[in-house]
């Protein structure tokens, strides 16, 4: 007869709450904490914070009595086929159920932020190119085929989307970012987490909350804002996607607001995330963050001390390794520092989670759907999950069954695994469907900045000289989070595992009939490529020449073209060692390295220039904004993004990708984001720098044009708790098919707080042929326009005149039409529950 726990008939609070009352203190905290085996196996660079200072050697067996709460990216460490790694997960599990005496396996969580976490896998645009393409249903569909992935090689969580809100883009993670709006980054990134969930997998918001704002862009960095940026700006995205998508899990950010660290922060982690949103799932520390509570904010003075005020704020698994929630918490709870019953809460949460996973029913299996599936057609006897996989990192991973119920336990654990005999395998991690989705996100992410007109697309007959140090370098296409950049470039000799065009191998591709030449102009960004780098090739060839041999080069070579398209922008790279990823912040937006001076030497050649950035941030342009012919933005596009981007350069694409962040004139003029109130802005003379950018957010040009009509509305008139409908036509005037992203502003002309001029809440894609026209409606209500007033979050619907602006970007002179409204009645009060987004359809 089945344990309670086991018995699915009840629900899983229920089931969860028998468990743990069977128990011991040491069985709940081990499941409170994750492994990562093989970590301290790896001799290379850190590939999280502090990683080789605060990792410690795995005692998996004196763990395994216990029980083993997660399992840390077990593809995402070192590189091994999908398939071996799926065999050896599938038998790390088996031993991790066999080793407890209720039959509890891990959670396993990887990496997912580009896609899967894994070599060979398939590698989607970055979350800064999600948020260009302002389509929410692509991502979803994206985060839906990442998840069905995860799940069927055994990953049952996700670390994923990236929730934090641009404020200051030299910060090096802004590439993780959607963006530089909280309704941008809410809509899309609740979009990724429906997607994930769908798949079964569960979404991970990080990092909860402010990591974004740090002073200087600088990471880990506190954080200096008010209450009421931090209810406005910082906190709607993970409200919505905790409301709306569904999420099941967060992480606590690294950074301290106003002093105290979110990951010993209770009115962050548990008085507004769970009493007030209702949140009901698990908070997991971003990597040795209850560490750093000891070691870096030093709030604690021992590991136990740092395990007990992140288990009172709320925080409820330690990860990706046990150092504070094992003995020091053990011994914490047995000194009577710690109540045992935030043990219990954790313990709780977890195990209902599990529950919910299907990781404790009565016949889980520890086999993969990736692996079922070759049991299906092969029959359970040829299956053999013995493969000599990285994974195991010389860990002793036989699977001894025996089960010690020396407690009374009736426990049936069938794992019906047989690993006598062979069986080829094959996993593939990037199928077509996959790719085939990430080139459409990274054709929709293609931002066209600048076009005089006269260059785009390029003529099919054109000699084109191709020049910089990305335009031949895979690595160009990646950000920090893709497994090739973050564990591939550790591995001198690994091949990237996955095709991965250049940008001048897909424009040869694109127009064959074209005369393409290739220079790389200067070295590339960032430190010197290692043998294992993907691009390593080209940049030891670039480091034979000198850098005025390399320049002349260039020259020539743009010199004997008809159009030169110069290829510049980010390395990605980890703790410094890029120019653009988690750790490599940067002083000012200057163009990283040589490639200023480049496209100098460039643009003085006299023949048309088109700039194509492959960036994880924006940069300043505007030294050359009345130089260049046409400039085209991509923002780490993907394993698609050469083809992607040579669509754009040919003609074949449309581009319809619109700015997530402002691009700025000068490097001085950041930090700074569109949503300013008015003396945010450049509007007056009080300041010798002007902080308008070159581009605003929400720019991007097309190769057709459209005609906007004048707009409708259903009332003017609207109560405080009341809504309307605005009515807009949008014709495609031009001679090719091409896409409108029609956005939706809001202007408050008077508000009892310094408000922004202009905030994005509504916006919708119109796909539209030559001559057609599409309605376009948006359900604005008055939740809408609410605010925080008050420092503790309270936020109002006050009555009085409101404008509704439709525009193509944040920038006034992009607004083609306003509707003036009125919000009539008393004030209202509103709070998690309000209307958050402004429902669109196209017509």
């Amino acid at each position: 007869m089945p344990q309670p726990w086991q018995d699915t008939s009840l629900s899983a609070e229920d089931r969860a709450a028998a468990l743990l009352s069977s128990m011991t203190l040491e069985e709940k905290l081990a499941q409170l904490a994750g492994v990562w085996p093989g970590s301290e196996a790896e001799e290379g660079e850190d590939v999280a914070p502090l990683q080789h200072e605060v990792s410690e050697a795995v005692d998996l067996d004196g763990l395994l009595p216990h029980g083993i709460g997660q399992l840390t990216r077990p593809f995402g460490t070192s590189p091994v086929e999908p398939a071996e790694g799926a065999a050896a997960l599938a038998r790390l599990q088996a031993r991790i159920a066999a080793g407890n005496r209720f039959g509890i396996p891990a959670l396993a969580h990887e990496e997912c932020l580009t896609g899967f976490f894994a070599w060979r896998a398939t590698v989607f645009p970055t979350p800064l190119a999600w948020g260009a393409s302002f389509d929410p249903a692509l991502v979803g569909r994206a985060a839906g085929l990442i998840g069905g992935s995860l799940r069927s090689a055994g990953i049952h969580q996700g670390l994923a989307p990236v929730l934090d809100v641009v404020r200051d883009a030299r910060w090096g993670r802004t590439e993780e970012s959607i963006g530089e709006d909280p309704y941008l980054v809410a809509t899309i990134g609740t979009a990724y987490v429906r997607g994930l969930e769908s798949a079964g997998i569960v979404a991970t918001l990080k990092h909860f909350a402010g990591y974004a704002a740090s002073r200087g862009g600088r990471n880990h960095a506190p954080a200096s804002i008010g209450p009421r940026e931090l209810a406005d700006v910082v906190l709607p995205p993970f409200e919505l996607a905790v409301r709306d998508g569904g999420a099941r899990s967060v992480m606590h950010s690294y950074n301290d607001i106003d002093g105290v660290p979110s990951a010993a922060n209770p009115w962050l982690l548990t008085e507004l995330l769970r009493d007030t949103w209702g949140f009901t799932g698990t908070v997991v520390a971003d990597y040795f963050g209850v560490s750093f509570l000891e070691l870096a904010h030093r709030v604690a003075d021992t590991r136990g001390g740092a395990a007990g005020l992140a288990l009172a704020a709320g925080v409820d698994v330690e990860l990706p390794a046990v150092r504070c929630f094992g003995t020091p918490l053990r011994d914490a709870v047995r000194a009577g520092e710690v109540d045992e019953a935030l043990v219990d809460r954790a313990a709780l949460r977890v195990l209902r989670q599990k529950c919910e996973l299907g990781l404790l029913d009565p016949d889980w299996s520890p086999m993969p759907s990736a692996l079922a599936g070759a049991v299906d057609s092969a029959g359970p006897a040829d299956v053999d999950l013995d493969h000599d996989a990285d994974l195991d990192h010389d860990l002793d991973l036989d699977l001894d069954l025996d089960l010690d119920l020396d407690h009374d336990l009736d426990l049936d654990l069938d794992l019906d695994l047989d690993l006598d005999h062979d069986l080829d395998l094959d996993l593939d991690l990037d199928p077509p469907e996959m790719r085939a989705v990430a080139r459409e996100l990274a054709e929709e992410s293609v931002v066209l900045l600048a076009d005089d007109g006269d260059v785009l697309p390029l003529a099919p007959d054109a000699r084109i000289a191709v020049v910089g140090p990305l335009a031949d370098d895979p690595a160009a296409m990646l950000g920090c989070y893709t497994f090739p950049r973050h564990v591939g470039v550790e591995h001198p000799g690994l091949p990237l595992g996955l095709e991965v065009p250049t940008l001048f191998a897909a424009l040869r591709a694109e127009l064959p009939g074209a005369r393409i030449t290739h220079a790389e102009g200067c070295a590339a960004p960032g430190p010197a490529a290692s043998a294992g780098d993907a691009g390593g090739a080209a940049s030891a060839g670039a480091a034979a020449l000198t850098a005025e041999s390399r320049l002349a080069q260039a020259a020539r070579a743009a010199a004997d073209a008809d159009v030169c398209v110069a290829v510049l922008g980010d390395r990605s790279g980890l703790f410094g060692r890029g120019t653009s990823g988690e750790g490599c912040d940067a002083a000012d937006l200057e163009l990283p390295g040589e490639q200023g001076a480049l496209l100098d030497t460039l643009v003085a050649t006299g023949t048309p220039v088109v700039l194509v950035l492959f960036t994880g941030r924006p940069y300043a342009l505007g030294r050359w904004s009345s130089l260049l012919a046409a400039a085209v933005q991509a923002f780490f596009p993907g394993e698609e993004g050469g083809p992607a981007v040579a669509g754009v350069l040919s003609g074949r694409v449309n581009p319809s990708g619109r700015l997530p962040v402002s691009v700025p004139y000068a490097p001085g003029g950041q930090p700074w984001t569109y949503a300013q109130p008015p003396l945010g802005l450049g509007e007056n003379n009080a300041s010798s720098i002007d902080p308008t950018p070159l581009f605003p957010f929400g720019h991007g040009l097309s190769y057709t044009s459209f005609a906007w009509e004048r707009p409708e509305a259903d009332a003017t008139e609207v109560p405080t708790d009341g809504e309307t409908t605005v009515r807009l036509t949008v014709r495609n005037t031009g001679d090719r098919a091409g896409t409108e992203v029609v956005q939706l502003y809001l202007h408050d002309p008077v508000a009892r707080i310094a408000r922004p001029v202009s905030r994005l809440i509504g916006y919708a894609r119109v796909p539209l042929r030559p001559g057609e026209s599409a309605e376009v409606h948006f359900a604005f209500h008055a939740d809408l326009a609410s605010y925080p007033l008050g420092a503790d979050g309270t936020r109002v619907v006050e009555p009085g005149a409101l404008e509704l602006r439709l525009a193509s970007s944040s920038a006034d002179s992009a607004v083609r039409h306003t509707v003036p409204l009125t919000l009539t009645g008393p004030e209202r009060t509103v709070d998690h529950r309000r209307r958050m987004v402004c429902e669109v359809r196209v017509k």
